[in-house]
């Protein structure tokens, strides 16, 4: 597979340089992407979402998770082990790992719970009233006074519950 070229999209467009740069490491094929631990992102509302990750073997004081421009970064690092411990089978992995989630705009994290082995972090998407749709009343006349209304119900966007 050859590499895409992102420059023209740079001189053709202001502020989607962030994108640019995502597409671009989506692209690359020489990183390896991390599968540990596993993970799931579910869509719980029309602007609400879940990431579960498979923590199992971890504690609360173990895990660590952070908002960092944009990013979620959720990382782990056992505690110094129980000294005099002999495994016969060890198939319950705790070695350390940071796992990154890119957040679009907007996406704000709610809160975070660690239960039976899983780590849950909740997101929510909040859009500003200035750029959520709004209409615009249009005068009769001559006048060119533009008012704007409020969000007109049934053009926003439905909320979370």
């Amino acid at each position: 597979m050859h590499n895409l070229d992102f420059s023209p999209l740079f001189r053709a467009t202001v502020g989607f340089d962030r994108m640019a740069d995502m597409m671009d490491r989506v692209l690359s094929a020489d990183v390896a992407e991390p599968t540990y631990p596993p993970y799931n992102i579910e869509k719980k509302a029309a602007d609400a979402y879940r990431i579960s990750l498979a923590v199992a073997g971890f504690s609360e004081d173990e895990l660590n998770v952070e908002l960092r421009e944009n990013a979620l970064i959720v990382s782990a690092k056992k505690g110094a082990e129980e000294k005099g411990l002999s495994y016969l089978h060890r198939g319950i992995a705790t070695r350390a790992f940071e796992r990154r989630f890119q957040l679009a705009d907007h996406i704000r994290v709610t809160g975070a719970s660690h239960e039976n082995g899983m780590l849950h972090i909740d997101l929510v998407r909040e859009i500003p009233e200035a750029l959520k749709p709004r209409r615009i009343e249009i005068g009769r006349g001559e006048t060119m006074d533009v008012k704007s209304v409020e969000a007109d119900p049934a053009s926003a966007p439905a909320k979370a519950a």
